[in-house]
């Protein structure tokens, strides 16, 4: 399913690469939220920043692109001297983007399994499952993440076609449930889910926002879904430490 709205943030987006100052032409810069705490707000002019950055030859990759209603959010890889995995969302207004949330990991892996933080599957289906995929991610997240009721796990995941891409965990559910419940073995910390802020959905693929803790560093949490017949069967993630208050560079928080 085509977007121009898809199409202009995957130009905005390679706009970090090729400094062409009309890929910022989808966004209006008088509304423009920017929700990354550790970027300045209107500081500096887009098309000025892009072409800047454009100049240290930057890659952009947008592995994954979806929409939902004002939403598009994107599985995104950079190499800026260093590969790092995202997730960015973009909010429209009147035909604009004017809100920016993103969650940035360094890329690590292949896990155990043997995948990686991007590989996989990437053809949305199920349209007509959009509601019904979000609803089972809204439930597994408050039952399963933030309510710990790990006994529940296999009503939503279908562990028999499982794939899991977080660098650190196995396609075997025990590997999420040990992290979950503060018992993994190694160096692995534990991780806490607090709060879902937001669900995005296209078809067989959701996207969940959350906040919590690693060990005891407040994070946000950023996890894609792919289901099928209305069971988890991939996951990717990225988690983010979220910066102290003090050392925030704008003022409309993480989420």
């Amino acid at each position: 399913m085509s977007s121009n709205k898809k199409e202009q943030i995957c130009k905005l987006l390679k706009g970090i690469e090729t400094g062409d100052p009309e890929s910022v032409s989808v966004v209006n810069e008088a509304k423009y939220i920017q929700h990354n705490p550790q970027t300045h707000e209107g500081s500096e002019g887009l098309a000025t920043l892009f072409k800047r950055l454009s100049e240290t030859a930057p890659k952009v990759n947008i592995v994954r692109i979806f929409e939902d209603n004002d939403f598009i959010f994107a599985h995104t890889e950079y190499d800026f001297a260093t590969r790092n995995i995202g997730f960015e969302i973009f909010r429209f207004e009147d035909g604009y983007a004017v809100e920016h949330w993103d969650n940035i990991q360094p890329r690590q892996g292949p896990n155990s399994s043997g995948h990686t933080m991007v590989d996989g599957s990437m053809e949305v289906t199920d349209y007509d499952m959009t509601q019904s995929n979000r609803m089972v991610i809204q439930s597994f997240v408050d039952d399963i993440l933030i309510h710990g009721h790990l006994d529940n796990i296999h009503e939503y995941i279908n562990q028999s076609l499982y794939t899991e891409h977080n660098p650190y965990l196995s396609d075997e559910l025990v590997d999420l449930c040990s992290r979950l419940t503060g018992s993994s073995k190694g160096h692995l910390d534990s991780i806490d889910y607090l709060k879902c802020h937001r669900i995005l959905a296209e078809g067989n693929f959701v996207l969940s926002v959350c906040e919590g803790y690693v060990d005891k560093i407040r994070s946000s949490f950023f996890d894609l879904y792919r289901l099928m017949d209305g069971k988890i069967i991939e996951h990717w993630d990225t988690i983010e430490a979220i910066p102290p208050r003090t050392e925030w560079k704008n003022n409309n928080g993480k989420f």
